[in-house]
């Protein structure tokens, strides 16, 4: 079984990348298809999408998280640790990933250590997708990232900024083919859209010409997105007939598709 390696990344800050990576990967998990999420961002959003406060601190204070295997003290499978989502497993991230840049400097080949610590993981072919949380940044964490990955899913919010930036993002993936070669954009997929504002059909058609792959379902606004994060659960999960939950459905669907 090949397992294909796919970040979430945007250099804008609020695009929805952790929201989109969560719940693509529980639909992933839920079609059958076995699915590793790692939480690279200091933020967290990622884990706290599948495990409260409490337990999100204790991991990411702990010595099982993705900066401990980054550091060199643990190993990456060892971090791993199972979600209540069926077929999801996470390694979570840690509080102290505002240092990860300063510890990468002086490591050699340290633009490719995410990619070797990843490779007993994806030698052990247990799983059909790692989907990777890229933080809103262009260093050398996010480079690793982009190296580790054999594809990558920019989200982008339709807003009037949410376009801010992405010539950027491009320019910095076609950078890192430099030393990737393999990797390829899978796609852009739109955010918080609100289809009866106008910034929606713009930003649509600005991005139709930018020549980059659209996944035809966008996520809308709703309130139930909201509502999953306040209780740490996708909301594919918690209420998957709402609106956003078919959306993230039919998106995970379009993802694979785009994967074979």
């Amino acid at each position: 079984m090949k397992t294909t390696v796919i970040s979430f990344a945007n250099n804008k800050g609020g695009s929805g990348k952790s929201t989109t990576c969560s719940n693509v990967g529980c639909a992933l998990g839920a079609s059958g298809k076995k699915v590793l999420l790692i939480d690279g961002d200091m933020q967290l959003n990622l884990s706290l999408s599948y495990f409260d406060e409490d337990r999100v601190f204790e991991l990411a204070s702990g010595e099982k998280n993705i900066f401990r295997a980054m550091q060199g003290r643990v190993k990456l499978e060892d971090c791993i640790v199972p979600t209540a989502c069926e077929n999801v497993d996470i390694i979570p991230s840690s509080t102290l990933m505002s240092g990860i840049e300063f510890e990468l400097f002086p490591k050699m080949q340290r633009e490719f250590l995410l990619r070797k610590a990843l490779a007993p993981v994806i030698k052990a072919g247990r799983y059909d997708y790692i989907l990777v949380d890229a933080p809103p940044t262009l260093g050398t964490w996010v480079i690793n990232i982009l190296a580790a990955s054999d594809k990558v899913i920019i989200p982008v919010e339709a807003s009037p900024w949410g376009l801010f930036g992405l010539a950027n993002m491009f320019e910095f993936v076609e950078e890192i083919r430099g030393i990737a070669p393999g990797l390829e954009i899978l796609g852009i997929t739109v955010t918080k859209v609100s289809e009866r504002k106008n910034y929606f059909k713009q930003t649509m058609q600005t991005l139709a010409e930018s020549g980059t792959y659209v996944f035809p379902t966008y996520v809308r606004v709703d309130v139930n997105i909201e509502k999953a994060q306040d209780v740490s659960l996708p909301v594919t999960v918690f209420n998957p007939k709402s609106r956003s939950a078919q959306e993230f459905t039919q998106l995970a669907k379009e993802i694979d598709a785009r994967c074979r």
